[in-house]
């Protein structure tokens, strides 16, 4: 365990904190934020203080929350074979070439063949080919070992003969001839492709969390499901870091089970009674890229079905499953939450949310806080009952940085004007939905600084939002979709638990009008805190140290 300094002292940098705008110094005291203010007054209090680092004009800000991680497939693919172009997979060749790299490699540790090659983040839509590799090409380059190759999304993959004779795929909708598997084939699959050992599920989780506490991240909502964790797994996590002493971030957990009744919900609440919520990756549907999230209309990029009729995607929960687990969740008092990308699939949610508050009342049903994860469509209609039913929002913004724009896989699966009207961040803030970010990794890495850039250089600039309530909905709007608002988390303020993240920028100013930069001056700073410079030619900030409740979790200044 991590033995933090009763008080450290951050002086000589500036502080982003709405109480005081101009401070330049602040003292965290057993946890807490102690004190801010002027570096003539922090020189009095250094001799007091356990710790004193000096910035060196760096900034101080509230820790990042990512609001829906995937805490062991990120550990995991951190140690598999990457097929994403970051590391240089930029063609259906490059991508075989790392897989028979990745396989012999694997041989070599694990000879006996037992062990089930792991690989994340293609995404055949940017390679020249214009398909993924097939389950013959993947036998050949890996050997014939057992072999998961899962898209980008993580909501399809392609596995190699010998894991489809292991999991026994035959028979179960989703596996086609060429070895791609969907739904449940993808499932089945994916829980035998992750059911690793002990020692390596522990070093996934740390390796995940402290990649993250070096991204700034002090908080994450971790998406657990049957598809994705073992109940057994999530209680580990919780273990790991439920005392900020461990050295890792904390964790609100949330459990993708579905619940027909309240007896169900309390039956899972018993095993886990510290989840913050019953739900998260429950999934209405799939995803764009895999083509499994339900549509109004048919996919434009000419996927059809087995019949050779338009396809309009999956929806795996109906109405009348959404409003039975909306009822259950709500009679324990928990949140319940929803994966939903497609609008045919938020139209079942709206639908299940007015069949729930008749049941249950509306004032039950708005107190649960429930919230959906994704929602990449929300119009009119979605975002009236969003708002009358209290539902709040955990979005991806770097999703519509990655695949949005006119010739992007978004506009490729949907068209361009459909495209152009996803993720409305502007709308969602203008009519006060309440929305934090995350980053949904390992689909996308978690880098907030990106989140919050992608929010304020949307494709659509009616739907750009500032820096500052890109961040805010990157730091405490995270504490305040997971209930913990109250405590004050998320704000660097006397009283307020000191979480907390040290930056080196080029540049800091303030953005009051999304992709225009004031430059630090008296007049810029007033009443409005700094951030770094986040136009697309500025490099992107540093992370120097990181704090958890006044643990250190990420230090460069020793």
């Amino acid at each position: 365990m991590s033995q933090p300094a009763r008080s450290i002292l951050y002086r000589g940098g500036v502080v982003h904190s709405s109480t005081d705008p101009f401070a330049e110094a602040i003292l965290v005291d057993d946890g807490v934020v102690a004190w801010l203010g002027s570096d003539d007054t922090a020189a009095g209090l250094a001799a007091r203080a356990d710790r004193v680092i000096d910035l060196d004009g760096a900034l101080v800000a509230p820790g990042f929350v990512d609001a829906h991680v995937h805490t062991l497939e990120t550990g995991l693919s951190s140690q598999a074979v990457d097929l994403s172009a970051s590391a240089g997979v930029r063609s259906l060749a490059d991508a075989l070439a790392a897989l028979h790299l990745g396989a012999r490699k694997l041989a070599a540790e694990d000879p006996s063949g037992e062990e089930v090659l792991l690989a994340f983040g293609w995404d055949e839509l940017s390679w020249p080919e214009g398909r993924a590799f097939s389950r013959s090409e993947l036998d050949a380059a890996c050997g014939g070992r057992a072999v998961y190759a899962a898209r980008v999304d993580v909501h399809s993959a392609v596995i190699s003969t010998a894991l489809a004779e292991r999991a026994g795929l035959d028979h179960l909708p989703g596996l086609a001839e060429d070895g791609t598997v969907t739904g449940e084939a993808h499932h089945v699959a994916r829980d035998l492709a992750q059911d690793v050992t002990s020692a390596r599920r522990t070093r996934a989780y740390r390796r995940a969390l402290e990649g993250w506490a070096r991204q700034g991240i002090v908080g994450v909502h971790e998406m657990s499901a049957p598809h994705v964790d073992t109940r057994a797994g999530l209680t580990e996590l919780m273990a790991l870091t439920a005392d900020p002493a461990n050295g890792l971030p904390h964790v609100a957990a949330y459990r993708g089970e579905l619940c027909e009744t309240a007896d169900d919900a309390r039956a899972l609440l018993a095993e886990l009674p510290w989840l913050t919520g019953i739900g998260g990756d429950l999934n209405v549907d799939g995803s764009l890229g895999s083509r499994t999230a339900a549509l109004r209309t048919p996919y434009s990029d000419l996927m059809s079905g087995p019949a050779g009729e338009a396809w309009y995607g999956e929806l795996y929960l109906s109405a009348e499953e959404v409003a039975n687990h909306l009822s259950a969740v709500t009679a324990v008092g928990k949140q319940a939450g929803f994966h939903v990308i497609g609008d045919r699939a938020m139209d079942e949610v709206v639908l299940g949310l007015q069949v729930a508050a008749q049941v249950d009342g509306p004032g039950a049903l708005r107190a649960a806080h429930h919230r959906i994860e994704h929602a990449l469509f929300v119009d009119a209609n979605a975002l009236g009952v969003l708002l009358l039913h209290g539902v709040s929002l955990s979005l991806q913004p770097t999703f519509g940085a990655v695949w949005g724009g006119s010739s992007g896989m978004y506009a490729s699966r949907l068209g361009a004007v459909r495209a152009g009207s996803l993720l409305p961040f502007a709308d969602l803030a203008g009519a006060g939905v309440p929305v934090a970010y995350g980053s949904d990794t390992p689909v996308t890495p978690a880098d907030p600084w990106a989140g919050v850039r992608a929010a304020t250089s949307h494709e659509d600039p009616d739907q750009r939002v500032s820096a500052r309530a890109a961040f805010r909905a990157h730091t405490r709007a995270g504490w305040r979709l997971a209930g913990l608002d109250h405590t004050g988390a998320g704000e660097l303020r006397v009283g307020a638990p000191a979480h907390l993240a040290v930056w080196r920028a080029e540049r800091l100013g303030v953005q009051s009008v999304p992709g225009r930069l004031s430059s630090w001056s008296a007049e810029a700073r007033a009443g409005s805190p700094l951030l770094p410079d986040l136009a697309p030619d500025a490099a992107a900030p540093e992370c120097l140290h990181t704090l958890r409740d006044g643990v250190v979790l990420f230090d460069t200044f020793e």
